[in-house]
């Protein structure tokens, strides 16, 4: 079965596109890339999601018209995925791009992923599976994070645990260990106060490299007001987002020191904060190993102070040593929630997100009559039995 797997995340950049074929060979599942792409948003279009994201009021309108945009987009990103699949595709997995995730008092309440599908359906002419987080949240879950279930079947524990690490707008660890349940939740930021540092004081979408991070030094006072954070003591399973760390977290974190700091000594803190928190939660539940995955992985002043914080403790790795691109693994774990929908099988882990049952995920649009079934001929009247 071929899949296309769409995502974008909250680093809200673009559309990873990953194409996969699936065979089941008894109880193994076998992956064969075939293939991936990044589509990068165009800046108009960065602009009216960063214009519409918490903390910003918006209206109606605005998250109509930017619904139908983005619905355009992944219509496109879905287009390429066929072509890297040969040319046909059984199904297309769009996960949208979140905009909001609305937790209350500690629980998740609600999730919002733009995307339009039926956009996606017609413009490629097989059934699209979207809004994959929801099934998640009625089930009492925090609808995040789902990529644990690629995790889960991805790595071996073997005789230790070992975490899987996505490092996009959140970090997201997952970990896999001998006779235990799965375990995953969001760690903190990532690229998320990067990046929004980045636009503030470098006018850039963000700090190429991790260059002006390791040119600066870190900012002890404003470090520790930032590892204050009470999301940080909260115990998994748990979920964030850009309604807690945005621009204007930063800033008040900033504004609450009463005195300026540079802009690179900024980003070397930011840097520290992510390799922090991680390097905390790995040593918490004691892994010899991290599989690294993401856009930050791209960051090489971010990956050395990850390696320099674990030696000798656990190896960073990224997951291209495990045959899947790294800056598509993403796409590809929602390819494969897409295969676990189609057959009826759960692709959320409730150990993960706290559900009380593993849900089925997302909602199908189909482009014609669903999963092959046979096109009745159209009725021409309709009569109501008494």
């Amino acid at each position: 079965m071929k899949i296309v797997g769409l995502m974008s995340g909250t680093s809200y950049d673009g559309v990873d596109v990953a194409a996969g074929e699936f065979t089941l060979d008894g109880d193994t599942l076998r992956l064969r890339p075939l293939g991936h792409r990044e589509l990068a948003y165009p800046d108009d279009l960065r602009e009216r999601i960063g214009a519409l994201l918490p903390p910003a009021a918006t209206t109606i309108e605005a998250v109509c018209r930017l619904d139908n945009r983005l619905g355009e987009v992944f219509a496109e990103a879905a287009s390429v995925g066929v072509e890297l699949a040969g040319g046909a595709a059984d199904a297309v997995v769009s996960h949208g791009q979140t905009v909001f995730h609305w937790v209350d008092g500690g629980r998740v309440r609600g999730t919002l992923q733009l995307g339009a599908p039926a956009r996606v359906a017609a413009r490629v002419g097989v059934p699209v599976l979207h809004d994959l987080r929801s099934a998640d949240v009625a089930a009492g879950g925090q609808g995040a994070p789902l990529v644990p279930a690629f995790d889960a079947l991805l790595l071996d524990a073997g005789t230790s645990p070992r975490a899987a690490l996505n490092l996009g707008g959140i970090a997201n660890l997952t970990v896999v260990a001998p006779g235990a349940p799965v375990l995953g939740y969001d760690v903190g930021p990532a690229n998320a106060l990067l990046d929004a540092a980045a636009r503030r004081f470098l006018g850039r979408p963000c700090d190429v490299d991790g260059a002006r991070a390791a040119a600066g030094r870190v900012h002890g006072a404003l470090l520790a007001r930032l590892l204050a954070e009470p999301y940080y003591a909260a115990p998994p399973p748990r979920s964030t987002g850009k309604e807690l760390f945005h621009a204007g977290y930063l800033d008040a974190a900033l504004g609450a020191l009463g005195e300026p700091v540079a802009a690179d000594d900024v980003l070397a803190t930011l840097t520290e904060l992510t390799a922090r928190t991680v390097a905390d939660a790995c040593d918490r539940h004691r892994v010899t190993e991290v599989v690294a995955a993401g856009g930050g992985v791209r960051n090489p002043t971010l990956r050395a102070r990850l390696a320099a914080l674990g030696a000798g403790r656990w190896r960073l790795r990224t997951t291209d040593e495990l045959g899947v691109p790294a800056q598509a693994k993403e796409a590809y774990a929602f390819a494969l929630l897409g295969w676990l929908s189609w057959h009826g099988l759960p692709g959320a882990v409730p150990s993960v997100t706290g559900a009380t049952r593993a849900a089925v995920l997302g909602s199908w649009t189909p482009a014609g009559p669903p999963f092959g079934a046979p096109t009745p001929a159209p009725p021409r009247r309709l009569v109501v039995a008494s």
